[in-house]
């Protein structure tokens, strides 16, 4: 925690029985679109004070998915969480000006802008340190500063692109090349910086130094497709081809019921020995060369794959259920996203909380999935209006009425409390 810090709790908080891992860090964040927003909601959760710098109109994301006013759609309300926002028009001196004293103050600075766009604006690591120091500074890029790619804009589709995930749909099942439908870099690359950004954090407390720290998408996915595909080319000379067989064979997939679909994986010896005693195939299962042991399915996965969808097809889903959990083989009906809202073990769980949200009524979120035994680990904060929270947090600033009040006139800031929300 920076010496300067001094968070201010969460005016919602009922939460005092613990306390909160990152309580008294201080974010300042200037990320936007998705993959930023999901690592600061990771620090905010963990109850670091997040304040979200954002531009009059808004983070770009509030406007994704369904919603019920403008800027406030459910895509923003999954990520806004913990939060504080503060509208800064930066390319105005006094915007500009008021992001540097909020750094004066913050142990943690964030974006997921081109570093020479940020350098441009004044807000670059040297800028920073200017003002504070020990600051940890993370920039969130698309690929890394020193490669011929650096100033390229990278999204989510692009990168999955160009980190071989839509030729891995090719290998796999010779269909055209694909994205998978969900912002997996983003949510990768944002989960990467969160860990890298409490690290960073850590290692200043052990040593008084802050530091920049860059996090490129393209990397960070190379790192996740390869770790799983490298294969051959894991040794020098080559030892073979890339690409992990059981993960490519075409027939890895659910498997047809009689009236739906599995996932089941037997995979160690053990879990094909009681799978095939319990459809009584023992003895087959002992004489089969492609399958009877682990290092030979490593060689055959193909047709293991092969041979276990057209056991699948013979028996209906909650009988092949049944008989896996019965012996221990990993399973799992099929689930379309609509069931999970009210999925049994969620429910469970409490894994979605129902809240009232000030502005946007009663809602449903989905807690941290992390549990902790003495640390509050919780939503805190409902996800903010743009510029609900931009008076306090100038004020807690040092900023004085007179000063707000020009900053307001001349559209530097916005007090979110009181502005009309346009489309």
């Amino acid at each position: 925690m920076n010496k300067n810090s001094h968070t201010k709790p969460a005016e919602d908080d009922c939460h005092d029985k613990t306390a909160a891992p990152l309580q008294g860090v201080r974010v300042v964040d200037m990320s936007t679109v998705l993959m930023g927003p999901v690592a600061t909601q990771v620090l905010g959760d963990y109850g670091a004070d997040v304040i979200k710098v954002e531009p009059v109109e808004g983070d770009v994301m509030r406007h994704a998915g369904a919603s019920r006013s403008p800027r406030m759609g459910s895509m923003y309300l999954a990520n806004g969480r913990n939060k504080r926002s503060v509208v800064l028009d930066i390319k105005q001196p006094a915007g500009l000006a008021a992001v540097l004293r909020l750094c004066e103050r913050a142990d943690l600075f964030i974006h997921n802008v081109r570093p020479i766009a940020m350098a441009r604006a004044g807000l670059g690591y040297a800028d920073l340190r200017a003002v504070n120091p020990s600051i940890v500074y993370v920039a969130m890029v698309g690929y890394g500063s020193d490669g011929p790619y650096a100033n390229q804009p990278a999204f989510d589709d692009i990168i999955q692109a160009g980190t071989g995930v839509s030729s891995l749909f090719m290998r796999a099942s010779q269909t055209e090349p694909a994205f998978v439908p969900l912002t997996m870099a983003d949510r990768i690359t944002g989960l990467t910086a969160a860990h890298a950004a409490i690290a960073a954090l850590f290692m200043r407390q052990r040593t008084g130094r802050g530091q920049a720290v860059e996090v490129p998408m393209f990397e960070t996915m190379v790192q996740t497709v390869l770790g799983d595909h490298m294969g051959g080319q894991a040794f020098i000379p080559p030892a073979g081809d890339m690409g992990y067989e059981r993960l490519l064979t075409a027939h890895r997939r659910p498997f047809r019921t009689l009236d739906g679909h599995i996932a089941a994986t037997p995979y160690n010896d053990k879990q094909f020995r009681a799978f095939f005693a319990a459809i009584g195939h023992a003895d087959e299962l002992a004489h089969n060369p492609l399958m009877a042991t682990q290092s030979q399915r490593a060689r055959n996965y193909h047709e293991v794959y092969r041979q276990l969808a057209d056991i699948f097809a013979t028996r209906t889903t909650d009988e092949w259920l049944a008989l896996c959990r019965a012996h221990e083989v990993p399973c799992m009906r099929v689930s379309a996203i609509d069931d999970l809202v009210d999925d049994p073990h969620l429910r469970s769980v409490g894994f979605f909380e129902e809240t009232e949200h000030p502005q946007e009524g009663r809602i449903r979120q989905m807690r941290p999935s992390t549990r902790w035994s003495t640390a509050d680990v919780s939503i805190r904060r409902q996800p903010p209006r743009v510029g609900e929270h931009s008076l306090e947090v100038l004020r807690e600033a040092g900023y004085g009425e007179a000063e707000l009040a020009a900053m307001l006139a001349s559209g530097a800031t916005v007090d979110g409390c009181t502005e009309a929300q346009p489309g």
